[in-house]
């Protein structure tokens, strides 16, 4: 009688899961040591990171995007498409809703057995509670989230386009983090496209492009000096920067502050902090921190069950009680990725669990197509083209751990030769 081999269910396909489940596939799964099931809602992976490119209409996605189905059955793990609704971890099952195709299809759940669980599913944006922010604000939490924002930019470009006058367009971000940052710069290049591209109702000098900081500075991930700099990079580029200016409530056309002001907003980001999606607020038999995060010990076991780890973004992560937990970066998913293939290893044959040990590298803002700003080893400041390079190459590594270094270096081959007849912006 054969033995069963054992099932590693990983729930969630971004940048730490799916460089999980390939690197376990390839591991283990091609030599059948244990069994790699990889669970998303989605059919297609995007880098996070990129999301405020597809959002400006500077990248497409149907380029970038790997699909799950055809990425599993190359690196050697089961791909399920399916949306987690809870975790029953006393009978050591997840139930799955698979997708609704058609109004006459009624999807039936699904429950997926494990030995060994692991949740990568991410986080969204946190609007805090705050009155309009859901019903009238655009979100880059997705890909299609990301699609959204662009077609609805795109359609106010083409609605100009047929009336008599030209007029203005007032854009509003709120949230100074990396990703308001580097939205706000990527759509200065935007509007400079659509009016080479002959959209010329909405001049590029009548954009107005606003970054709203609850905070005293923008980037406060990031150092002091990087942070000024940064500023004053996007000031050159005629974005606005509110700093101390607490958003109370968003409507349709308005931004409004808790001290009185108001600016007028055609359409508004929110891109003002994380937390862990809302299935989690589901998982009573589990300790969540404050915004849900599922609390995990170093090894990334869950405090609640051995038999599930998490890591990532929804996970609260402390590795020392003097520092606080680890933030939400690709990087930090990256790495825990890598060590959960020999925590998966430990746990196969019965030996201890090894600690996780985060090496921060730094961290990288895009602040246009040929400038960034960051910080290294936590005190080397960087910036211009250099940053960068550094930049476009931590995508260029994510893409070698999921296709590998031949694979990456053809993708990055083909985006240089490509680059000069490609349309600058996405036009429809």
């Amino acid at each position: 009688m054969s033995k069963t081999l054992h099932h590693i269910v990983i729930v969630g396909g971004g940048a730490g899961g799916l460089e999980l489940a390939t690197q376990l596939g390839e591991r283990f799964g091609r030599r059948k040591k244990a069994k790699i099931t990889l669970v998303d809602q989605n059919l297609t992976h995007i880098w996070k990171p990129l999301l405020h490119e597809i959002a400006a209409g500077s990248l497409n996605p149907h380029e970038e995007q790997t699909n799950y189905f055809a990425h599993a059955e190359k690196h050697h793990f089961e791909f399920v498409l399916g949306t987690l609704i809870k975790v029953n971890k006393d009978q050591k099952q997840i139930v799955i809703s698979p997708p609704q195709l058609s109004k006459e299809h009624t999807p039936q759940i699904q429950n997926l057995t494990y030995d060994t669980l692991v949740l990568a599913v991410g986080s969204v944006s946190n609007d805090f509670g705050t009155e309009g922010v859901r019903e009238h604000c655009h979100f880059l939490d997705s890909r299609q989230q990301a699609d959204i924002f662009q077609q609805d930019l795109f359609h106010l470009y083409i609605e100009a386009q047929n009336q008599a006058d030209v007029r203005a367009l007032n854009i509003g971000i709120v949230g100074a983090g990396a990703t308001g940052v580097e939205l706000a710069a990527e759509l200065i290049e935007t509007t400079k496209n659509f009016y080479r591209y002959g959209l010329k109702k909405i001049d590029p000098k009548q954009v107005k492009i606003t970054l709203i900081e609850a905070s005293d500075r923008i980037l406060p991930a990031l150092n002091e000096k990087t942070a000024a700099h940064s500023a004053k990079q996007l000031k050159k580029m005629g974005i606005e920067i509110l700093t101390q200016h607490k958003v109370q409530k968003v409507d349709e056309s308005n931004v409004y502050f808790s001290h009185g002001e108001v600016i007028h907003s055609d359409i508004t980001v929110w891109a003002a902090g994380v937390k862990a999606p809302k299935v989690l607020e589901s998982f009573e038999d589990f300790k969540r921190d404050k915004i849900n995060r599922l609390m995990v010990y170093a090894t990334l076991q869950t405090y609640s069950d051995q038999n599930v780890f998490a890591f990532g973004d929804c996970a609260n992560c402390q590795l020392d009680a003097r520092q606080p937990p680890l933030g939400p970066r690709a990087q930090v998913a990256s790495q825990q990725a890598t060590f959960l293939v020999d925590a998966m290893a430990a746990r196969i044959a019965g030996t201890p669990q090894p600690m996780f040990s985060f090496n921060d590298k730094g961290s990288l803002v895009s602040l246009s197509r040929n400038q960034a700003v960051g910080e290294l080893l936590g005190d080397v400041s960087v910036q211009g083209f250099i940053a960068k390079t550094m930049y476009v190459a931590l995508y260029r590594l994510h893409q070698a751990n999921i296709h590998g270094y031949t694979q990456a270096g053809m993708l990055t081959m083909k985006d240089f030769l490509t680059r000069r007849v490609r349309p600058k912006i996405k036009l429809y």
